[in-house]
């Protein structure tokens, strides 16, 4: 059974291509009610949910002493200010020089040294003790969301941002500056605080819902969505899987780069999510970045590069690859697809496309999207209608006819493109003009479709596109234009182009090479943690044997192979492994019964008389013993060597030298 963490791309259709593997996808990134959502895919055994922004509700909270539990008690308060501690001291203090440092400039903790060893300095094993300490305490007390919002919580922050060492931008924090980080990190360590530590979840050999009934954790995303995961590896030993199309770390100084939050806040969040990061990627046994300028980011935060191993998300190839080739006629007609916001620069289009306009005045130009969630996203989009109406005035043909405008806004669902392959199926060629970009979902889907594209040099956009289109450089309209008048000029180019990118994106981007890629990933890792018993107990399990239960070696006869309970150890077969039955041409060796006797053989007695000088027939008797030297004294004679012990089956020799263990007996 596997833990799905979070959202990613893709992810449901990798739960129902998985029925054998991912029997439940939970427990997700909180907990709730164990029961079914609309979608989801067959073979899912419980669905949980939590929120991660707002207030927590209390039904979600765990609480081992019901309502009242002793949360408030000096213990509960003690072990919080000593662990609370360690993790503020562990993310507020300043590396020492010469360290390896993230792109805001402060070293990583966790990161690799030359020989590839993981260094795990003082600060990062600080961070790790008090967070899983918190961890513990949440188990044991609950109530962890009430001790991070209290006044012991800005009090021990406060003391780690003025210790000696800190970092230099905490130390101007303020009294609003500490609330709040105390309410952002109370977000950020909800995870902690959820349901499942349950009696069955707390139990190493337990197969309930909780953390400890998995056998696989998968994170589809670092940060908080990960919490559970390192739980679980850190209490049970379950191995954790990373999946990452975007970083965490990346995306959050991205995101408060815009705020109005102060210095002191910026520092501090950067800096816990920063020791977050770098706790994760240490623990986690394999991490799978979505492409390579991910990649590269994770091994900039400390990912070890040898667990780093690169799975390109699946999309749904269905309603795309129905889209007919692009014909090598003169369409002169470009599309952009997606979501309105800055990061688009829809600006830069326009001004491109009023090159492209004026060199062939039958091109038109259709930008598909709505507005992202942002508040600022609504009024770029309206900024863009107005340039497009000052680039563009509607003309007319003639006096009698109604002026048309070559650039049109248009959302999917509205009547002209009532799907998302409509959209490319209008075009000749789609257009990316974006400054900043992850993965971009549009792109390969113009590639399913196949199109040809002119991106710009964003993200992951050179990696996806391989050599099936033309990148130009960001923010420059003037090569964006040029790139599309050289496609729109050379149809049968563009049709080339097109039928290249449908074939890179059927090899490399459908569900069906991610579903293939993450099944032999989750074989692999279950394959070195067989840690579950043989037959699943409980009400769902049905008695169906489960994978990797038992190691192979279990099967092969002996005593280097039995394992330490009687009941899950192997039976005898009765007969040697394949690899040590013996050849057929080669004579079988002899049992210890079949040596010949110093009675039925004289050579060793004739060979001893003629050590000693004497003739053949003067030769002892064998139990006689050799001739004596004349100036040696004979003592008593030698007692027989005892009989060699009887060979016991591998079982029963393991139990006895269990036996002897306990008594003292050397071995």
């Amino acid at each position: 059974m596997g833990g799905g963490l979070g959202d990613a791309l893709g992810g449901e259709a990798l739960v129902g291509g998985l029925p054998d593997i991912a029997e439940r996808p939970g427990p997700g990134p909180g907990a709730g009610e164990a029961g079914g959502r609309a979608g989801v895919p067959g073979g899912t055994r419980a669905v949980r949910t939590a929120p991660l922004y707002g207030e927590l509700p209390g039904a979600l909270q765990w609480r081992p002493g019901g309502w009242r539990a002793g949360a408030r008690g000096r213990r509960a308060k003690r072990r919080f200010a000593e662990c609370f501690g360690e993790l503020a001291a562990g993310f507020t203090a300043a590396e020492p020089p010469g360290g390896r440092s993230h792109p805001g400039g402060r070293p990583l903790p966790g990161a690799r040294t030359a020989d590839g060893a993981e260094d795990r300095d003082g600060q990062a094993d600080r961070f790790a003790a008090g967070l899983y300490g918190l961890a513990l305490l949440a188990r044991d007390h609950g109530g962890l969301p009430e001790l991070l919002r209290s006044e012991q919580a800005v009090r021990i922050l406060e003391s780690a941002c003025h210790a000696p060492g800190a970092l230099r931008a905490a130390y101007g924090a303020r009294v609003g500056d500490l609330l709040a980080v105390a309410e952002e990190l109370e977000r950020a360590l909800r995870p902690l605080s959820l349901d499942w530590y349950g009696c069955s979840a707390c139990l190493p050999g337990g197969d309930g819902d909780g953390l400890a009934g998995v056998d696989l954790c998968h994170a589809t995303a670092g940060g908080s969505i990960a919490l559970p995961g390192l739980l679980a590896k850190r209490f049970f030993g379950t191995p954790l899987l990373l999946t990452e199309y975007g970083v965490r770390l990346r995306e959050h100084y991205l995101a408060r780069s815009g705020t109005r939050s102060s210095a002191p806040v910026r520092a501090l969040l950067g800096a816990f999510e920063t020791a977050l990061a770098a706790e994760t990627y240490a623990q986690a046994a394999l991490v799978t970045p979505g492409n390579s300028h991910t990649r590269r980011w994770q091994e900039r935060c400390g990912a070890d590069r040898e667990r780093l191993r690169t799975v390109y998300p699946g999309m749904d190839a269905t309603g795309f690859t129905a889209v007919p080739d692009a014909a090598a006629d003169h369409c002169a007609t470009l599309v952009w697809t997606g979501t309105v916001e800055p990061a688009k620069d829809l600006v830069s289009l326009l001004h491109a496309f009023a090159r492209v306009h004026r060199a062939e005045p039958d091109a038109t130009l259709r930008i598909v999207g709505a507005p992202g969630p942002g508040p600022e996203d609504a009024a770029y989009l309206a900024q863009c209608r107005a340039l497009a109406a000052q680039l563009f005035p509607d003309e007319a043909a003639d006096a009698q006819s109604a002026g048309d405008n070559p650039v049109s806004f248009e959302e999917v669902g509205g009547p002209g493109v009532p799907r998302p392959q409509d959209v490319y199926a209008a075009g000749a060629v789609l257009v990316l003009s974006s400054v900043a970009e992850g993965f971009p979902r549009s792109l390969v889907e113009a590639m399913l479709s196949g199109r040809a594209t002119v991106s710009t040099d964003a993200g992951a956009v050179c990696e996806i596109i391989g050599g099936t289109g033309l990148v130009v450089p960001p923010r420059n309209p003037r090569a964006l234009a040029d790139a599309c008048l050289a496609l729109l000029r050379d149809p049968g180019r563009r049709a080339r182009l097109g039928a290249a990118a449908r074939a890179r994106a059927l090899e490399l981007f459908t569900v069906e090479q991610n579903v293939a890629a993450f099944r032999g990933i989750y074989l692999e890792l279950m394959a070195h943690s067989p840690r579950r018993p043989a037959t699943a107990a409980g009400p769902a399990g049905g008695g169906a044997p489960r994978l990797f239960a038992r190691p192979a070696e279990s099967h092969v006869p002996g005593r280097w192979a039995a394992t330490r309970a009687a009941a899950q150890a192997a039976p005898p077969t009765g007969r040697p492994p394949s690899w040590a039955a013996p050849e057929p041409d080669s004579e079988p060796d002899p049992t210890p019964d079949q040596y010949p006797t110093p009675d039925q053989d004289p050579a060793p007695a004739q060979e001893m008389a003629a050590d000693q000088g004497l003739a053949p027939d003067q030769a002892p008797a064998p139990d006689q013993g050799p001739v004596p030297d004349q100036g040696l004294v004979l003592g008593p004679p030698l007692a027989p060597p005892p009989a060699p012990a009887p060979v016991a089956e591998p079982a029963t020799a393991a139990a006895g030298a269990g036996a002897d263990r306990q008594r003292g007996a050397r071995p």
